[in-house]
């Protein structure tokens, strides 16, 4: 486990994590964001990406020795037992290397933070001690999804039903931070979190 308390940060996509979790940076947190750790593992030369090639075959990569991520989807979402195989490759993989980034040298924040698209859905949020949500009303997620990434509607729907309910994540919070106001007052909740998070987790707390 990482030598600091980690607090998890959450939201559904377009909720606005990466801004809050650049708040947090702002103020001298250490964040590791898991979507980048999952691509990391498979980069080229390491052994999860060989474990991958040699499973589904060389046509699962790119001219260029990268994944093909769009093949590798198309694979596993229409068989779950491959999505299966997969997931069992990589999770300990990435839960590894999590809590080894979760870790940094010369650190003095008693805190650090793992913000994860699927902290709730998968065992990752095992790792963390408080569960911080960034949350937004729905309509605000839909638009702002078409909008950064040029998806249909329906294809944001889609999306949004594949993940946890927003009630449910609001539930399992320690923390929500209302990112559908100004930007100000989102700056504004992280300054308090931080402060409380400082408190809770320094020596001697």
């Amino acid at each position: 486990m990482s030598r600091y308390s980690v607090i998890g940060l959450t939201g559904g996509i377009g909720s606005g994590k990466s801004t809050v979790a650049r708040m947090f940076g702002a103020l001298g947190v250490h964040w590791v964001d898991a979507d980048d750790v999952a691509r990391q593992v498979v980069e080229p030369g390491t052994q999860a990406l060989r474990a991958i090639a040699d499973h589904f075959g060389e046509s699962i990569l790119q001219s260029n020795g990268e994944l093909d991520r769009a093949a590798l989807r198309q694979k596993v979402f229409e068989d779950p037992e491959q999505r299966r195989w997969l997931e069992g490759l990589l999770h300990p993989i990435i839960r590894q290397e999590l809590i080894r980034q979760l870790s940094p040298e010369d650190y003095n924040l008693p805190y650090v933070m793992l913000v994860s698209p699927l902290l709730l859905e998968t065992n990752q949020h095992e790792l963390v001690e408080r569960i911080v949500v960034v949350d937004v009303p729905e309509e605000t997620q839909i638009n702002r999804t078409m909008t950064r990434d040029g998806n249909s509607r329906e294809q944001v729907e889609r999306i949004l039903a594949a993940q946890m309910p927003r009630a449910a994540r609001r539930e399992k919070a320690d923390a929500i931070i209302n990112n559908a106001q100004p930007l100000e007052r989102v700056e504004a909740s992280v300054h308090a979190l931080h402060q409380r998070f400082l408190a809770d987790f320094s020596q001697g707390a």
